[in-house]
């Protein structure tokens, strides 16, 4: 397979459908499975991955952190509780997005660093540097990629 660069990926960003099985685990349970997400592509950003929430099997709850896309709209965020665990953002929505992303409404994208595993198909998803991006890095994704410091003005 070609790497992708995330410098060939557009701004304002793009929405495919995902090409690979999503699988996200937390404290020895699969909280989503799922062969019908989205990929969010943005320029030097690694790609963010939807999850439809009928794919998602976990408890989540509203959490009270909102931020703000300039493309997507009011981004909500998710508490998830899996297996005595609590784990406060672990996901982020978008309830209502802006005209263009519409297919993203209500799907989930999980933060690769707050939850014990993210995969795709069998391999395993590498945390993109920072606390506010969460993008899903993989061998077929070359950077360099914002979220280190210093890169937060690119």
């Amino acid at each position: 397979m070609t790497p992708e660069s995330v410098w060939d990926y557009p701004r304002p960003p793009r929405i495919e459908p995902g090409r690979r099985r999503v699988r996200i685990v937390h404290a020895g349970i699969v909280i989503a499975d799922s062969t019908a997400a989205m990929r969010v592509l943005e320029t030097s950003h690694p790609p963010g991955i939807y999850v439809p929430p009928s794919d998602v099997t976990a408890t989540l709850e509203p959490s009270p952190t909102v931020t703000w896309c300039e493309f997507k709209g009011r981004a909500a965020y998710w508490t998830l509780r899996a297996g005595g665990d609590e784990v406060v953002d672990a996901a982020w929505s978008y309830p209502d997005p802006a005209g263009g992303y519409e297919a993203i409404a209500g799907y989930l994208s999980f933060y690769p660093g707050r939850i014990d595993e993210a995969w795709l198909d069998d391999e395993r998803v590498r945390v993109q540097e920072g606390s506010f991006y969460g993008g899903w890095i993989t061998d077929d994704i070359e950077g360099p990629f914002k979220g280190a410091p210093g890169t937060l003005g690119w």
